[in-house]
């Protein structure tokens, strides 16, 4: 999937954090309520502007931002 025609970033919406074109719900409340146990029927319910790809979408895009991101150990 290609999450760019999904995800964007823009400094006027919700601060420039990413998210999902065309509404202002961000990657990461996406990311949040999956990780909460929210089923994506569940998602797709709560906010109905949603569309399953728009999920995949933000799924993807934090798994690119994660596989750059560099661990320091500790």
């Amino acid at each position: 999937m290609n999450y760019r025609n999904y995800v964007k970033a823009n400094p006027d919406i919700m601060l420039g954090k990413p998210h999902i074109s065309g509404t202002r719900i961000t990657v990461e409340i996406v990311i949040r309520k999956l990780a909460e146990g929210m089923e994506i029927k569940e998602l797709l319910q709560a906010y109905p502007q949603l569309k399953k790809d728009d999920i995949l979408a933000a799924l993807s895009y934090s798994a690119d931002v994660l596989a750059k991101e560099e661990m320091i150990a500790s």
